[in-house]
């Protein structure tokens, strides 16, 4: 693998780690799971599983259109 190859594979498992990171954060509207009530760990929970189906929708449609 060249350098270019090894750069780009890096890069997109950090973009991928951040967006994970981020959705995460978005779920728990900013609250260590300490604080949140169990409503909000059940809310965050559901947010987090939507969004991993919208992920694997995305790659799906993804593969579907190549």
């Amino acid at each position: 693998m060249d350098l270019n190859g090894l750069f780009n594979t890096l890069a997109r498992m950090f973009v991928r780690s951040a967006t994970k990171a981020g959705i995460d954060y978005a779920a728990r509207k900013g609250k260590p799971e300490a604080e949140m009530t169990p409503e909000e760990r059940q809310q965050a929970r559901q947010a987090r599983d939507l969004a991993a189906r919208a992920q694997k929708a995305q790659r799906l449609v993804r593969r579907l259109w190549r």
